[in-house]
């Protein structure tokens, strides 16, 4: 188990600092290695989506069999290690005690797995075909939940927040900013992020210059947008301070990508590198902190 969550954490600084400083300096004490594994497991899941697995159908298989474990770890029978191999040990960890008993305090992670094993199915199918607004639009609920639900389990655990539907609202705005981001990208690989319906009305991924590509993408940056003004409002009212901080710097790295998206006249680039620079880091990290310290906290609404 201590193998277990060290790799974890190994492999969380190896794919993503930011997220391995994120984690270290906010995530509460007692779930910080749940935070180490949530990433872990969900990086390596990726990866096999993306790029390991040639065929929908191994693809589909590799879900079917974590949708198997994610049952059976969170279930009231023991499952042995033995049957889990390296990268899922970080899942039945979560969901299990040393000893084989089942966690108590570990809801919002299933939550979270579920809601990406849906994220993983959706992608594991889709490559190479259109896919609808509706469908689209519930890829991004999924993913929603699935970050969201980390967030809170492993950040200010068990405080006050909201339970309606602005719960998802920040990683809503988000997902859709970085679908833009990685438009180009995503289309080359088969993952086709514009909605059939925009598609069939003249819409081209392949055309950056165009009126009409333009034109969607300004309502989709226009839409995280609002996104986010009613994501600030849901973040005034958490309890922990450190999950508020973390929503904040969330929502600062994507406004950075709406920023740039818009300076470029909604034309969109292969790649934005300048995020991942130093400057762009201390860019993203002041616009956290002024932020959250604008928003300040106020008490839940009744009813949420």
């Amino acid at each position: 188990m201590r193998d277990t969550t060290r790799g974890a954490a190994r492999q969380t600084r190896r794919a993503s600092m930011q997220s391995y400083l994120t984690i270290r300096t906010l995530a509460d004490p007692a779930y910080r290695q749940d935070a180490f594994a949530l990433y872990a497991y969900f990086r390596w899941f990726d990866d096999e989506v993306d790029e390991r697995l040639g065929t929908a159908a191994a693809r589909l298989a590799l879900v079917a069999r974590e949708r198997e474990l994610l049952t059976s770890a969170g279930g009231d029978a023991s499952t042995p290690w033995r049957d889990v191999s390296p990268p899922e040990r970080p899942l039945v960890g979560l969901l299990r005690r040393p000893d084989g008993s089942r966690r108590a305090d570990a809801t919002g992670a299933r939550l979270a797995v579920a809601s990406m094993l849906d994220v993983m199915a959706f992608d594991a199918a889709r490559r190479g075909r259109p896919v609808g607004e509706i469908e689209l639009d519930g890829y991004t609920r999924s993913l929603a939940v699935a970050v969201t639900e980390t967030l809170h389990h492993c950040i200010g655990h068990g405080c006050g927040a909201p339970h309606d539907d602005s719960r998802y609202v920040a990683v809503t705005g988000a997902h859709v900013a970085h679908m833009l981001r990685d438009l180009r990208q995503d289309c080359a690989a088969g993952y086709l992020n514009v909605p059939a319906e925009a598609l069939a009305s003249g819409v081209s991924p392949d055309e950056p210059d165009s009126v009409a590509l333009r034109a969607w993408v300004r309502g989709r940056v226009d839409h995280a947008r609002t996104c986010f003004r009613t994501a600030r409002d849901y973040l005034a009212q958490l309890e922990s301070a450190r999950c508020r901080l973390a929503g904040h710097a969330y929502l600062a790295r994507f406004e950075w990508v709406l920023d740039a998206i818009e300076r470029d006249g909604y034309r969109l680039r292969e790649c934005y590198p300048e995020r991942s620079t130093w400057r762009g880091g201390l860019s993203i990290a002041a616009a956290a902190v002024r932020s959250a310290a604008a928003a300040g906290r106020v008490p839940i609404e009744a009813g949420r």
